[in-house]
């Protein structure tokens, strides 16, 4: 607390000491995150639905849909978390509070999967809407606005969360399903083990987090704060008690939506309209320097639907292919570890090479501007979803590929998730003003909220195979799923490129 701003922002070297504390709480909370991830789809489709009359096609495609609207709610919450930050709770709060939800729901389902799967989930979506934006928003305020490093530290960041992807990506479904210490685990407490370590591992994410909160100096502090960024406004304790009260509120209505999907197409049809027109009242209160700014930022926005509509089948459809689809030639693992898993890998070991290539090029005056990096982002995503149309010609007559082209796809696709993600986060807090930096990480997380539900509509789609239909069958539907989709990413990367000249007049000075 003993800390300026001014103090933190004025770092030398490549890095603020304080972003390895916000790193190592990100970490351990995508390891919850990317945990329960990895297990959705394959737990509701394989032990949910496992005495169910419906078809195995049928249980797919319900398991695609209750997986894009869990992953829709979550990225949805976001945008509220991200806006009670602003207003309310300070960034902290709103962090330590998602945190004990999210501990919360993992509890639940540690204790019976089976039974309170939707009521334990319902938890961990909302308490994650609390946690995540406002982490990223804490990263960005490390930074002075302008500072050609903020892209180095958000890739930096990133491998972060990946650190935590990558392990708990693999471990938990690998737990689940009898791939690792089945000699120790009894059968009927697998899932139970996989679900309880999401709330181990996020017990030390908090932890950690008071610890650094300490070297925060002012930032994430709860408006009206004397030493806040806005001590003038001031919050009545019953404000932060009714968003504390309204969040237990909340579970039951989310409990029923994600569990009959048929409720998140009424609410995703209504808040997207409702968050632009809040958006654009926002916007008119600003000048015209900065209403132009958050134009710019909405572009990035609505193209960042498309790519994680693409990107996400990883959680819905390829978690499907990757448990029937592939056989384990690489090093005999687990196909949907590796799904789950993969990509961070790659991107432990990419993103901070590229994040210093960044800097390499900017300090050459050669760097490609933001919305370059978002189009290149689109190819690589194309082409990795190319590679993965491939697999088929390197199956087997039982519809079974290789597990080692799979990853090479994973490979590519990790190159354009590092040109847009991270560049992402921190571009929404250099186009967002000083008052709206919550919102709008907040509406680009509650895009990525558009683009799940898109994934899951669209993974439910490739799973219908007809009656009767053989495993080849099914292989060839996906892969010939996957060769459209990777042709609507390289569209769309050609268009960004071509009009990036247009954004850029709209960011003015940020790059």
């Amino acid at each position: 607390m003993n800390l300026t701003l001014d103090e933190i922002q004025n770092f030398k070297g490549k890095y603020p000491k304080q972003i390895w504390g916000l790193f190592f709480s990100e970490m351990w909370e995508r390891f919850c995150f990317y945990g329960m991830r990895g297990m959705l789809t394959f737990f509701i489709a394989h032990v949910l639905l496992e005495n169910s009359v419906l078809k195995i096609a049928e249980k797919n495609e319900t398991a695609n849909l209750q997986y894009g609207a869990i992953q829709a709610f979550v990225y949805a919450f976001t945008f509220l978390g991200g806006m009670l930050a602003d207003k309310i709770l300070g960034f902290r709060k709103s962090l330590f509070w998602g945190g004990i939800l999210m501990i919360a729901g993992s509890i639940i389902l540690s204790i019976n999967p089976h039974d309170f799967f939707f009521f334990g989930i319902s938890f961990t979506v909302v308490g994650t809407g609390f946690f995540k934006p406002n982490i990223s928003t804490m990263v960005g305020k490390l930074y002075k606005s302008g500072d050609s490093r903020t892209d180095a530290g958000f890739s930096l960041f990133y491998a972060g969360i990946n650190l935590g992807a990558l392990i708990g990506g693999y471990v938990c479904i690998a737990i689940g399903k009898g791939e690792m210490f089945s000699k120790y685990i009894p059968e009927n407490l697998r899932w139970n083990i996989a679900f309880s370590l999401a709330a181990f591992v996020m017990v030390i994410s908090l932890i950690n987090f008071l610890f650094t909160q300490r070297k925060l100096g002012t930032i994430g502090l709860q408006p009206g704060h004397p030493l806040s960024e806005n001590p003038e406004t001031k919050i009545s304790k019953w404000k932060e008690y009714a968003v504390y009260a309204g969040t237990f509120a909340l579970i039951p209505l989310i409990q029923i939506m994600v569990h009959k999907t048929q409720y998140t197409d009424y609410f995703m049809a209504v808040i997207g309209p409702l968050t632009l027109i809040y958006f654009f009242y926002e916007m008119m209160k600003v000048s015209t320097s900065e209403r132009k700014k958050l134009l710019a930022a909405l572009v990035f926005i609505l193209f960042s639907i498309l790519f994680w509509g693409i990107y996400e089948q990883s959680g819905g459809s390829l978690s499907i292919f990757a448990a029937n689809n592939l056989n384990k030639d690489l090093f005999g693992l687990d196909p949907n570890g590796v799904n789950n898993s993969g990509g961070s890998f790659f991107i432990i070991f990419l993103a901070p090479l590229l994040g210093l290539l960044w800097i390499w090029l900017g300090k050459r005056k050669i760097e490609p501007n933001t919305v370059v990096k978002f189009g290149l982002g689109f190819l690589f995503l194309g082409m990795g979803y190319y590679v993965l149309f491939a697999t088929k010609f390197f199956a087997n007559l039982q519809g079974v590929t290789s597990l080692n082209i799979f990853t090479i796809a994973l490979l590519v696709i990790t190159f354009g998730e590092l040109c847009l993600s991270p560049i992402g986060l921190s571009i929404m807090t250099k186009l967002s003003t000083k008052n709206l930096q919550g919102m709008m990480m907040g509406m680009w997380f509650l895009a990525s909220a558009y683009g799940q539900y898109v994934a899951g509509k669209i993974g439910a789609g490739m799973a219908k195979v007809e009656d009767g239909a053989t495993n080849y069958d099914a292989l060839i539907t996906y892969a010939d799923g996957y060769k459209q989709l990777g042709l609507y990413a390289l569209i769309a990367g050609i268009i960004l490129i071509l009009i990036s000249p247009i954004i850029k007049k709209l960011m003015q000075e940020v790059r």
